[in-house]
């Protein structure tokens, strides 16, 4: 299980701003890191780096573990992206074709575990 920072209480009303268009900053920040923290505890592993810039990155996916240099699998995705991704209003695969992901890697395939937090689902616990 992922080590938590960011606590549901103050990532779900973050990831609400997202959605509705209304997200500051910091609550962009919150809820990139907060679905981060999500996916490394839905997904627990090292095998793959997920990097949202200047946010935030987390480790995932069972696997073959790094310990130096660059990682083997890597996602790499700005904020907006991301939050499209886990929230279900963009596609994996549309996000990679359209150049919006960069993904290198056997295991940098995330469309397993997306989106996390799909619009018009019950909130997850």
């Amino acid at each position: 299980m992922a080590r938590r920072r960011i606590p549901a209480p103050a990532g779900k009303p973050a990831l609400d701003a997202v959605r509705s268009g209304s997200a500051t900053r910091p609550e962009t920040a919150t809820a990139v890191r907060y679905t981060l923290e999500e996916l490394a505890d839905r997904a627990p592993g090292n095998s793959v780096e997920v990097r949202v810039p200047p946010f935030g990155v987390a480790q995932c996916i069972a696997g073959p573990r790094h310990t130096r240099g660059t990682p083997p699998n890597v996602v790499e995705t700005d904020a907006a992206t991301w939050l499209a991704l886990v929230t279900g209003s963009l596609a994996w695969a549309d996000a990679v074709g359209a150049g919006k992901v960069a993904a290198s890697g056997q295991r940098a395939d995330l469309s397993d575990w997306l989106p996390l937090f799909p619009t018009g689902a019950p909130p997850a616990p």
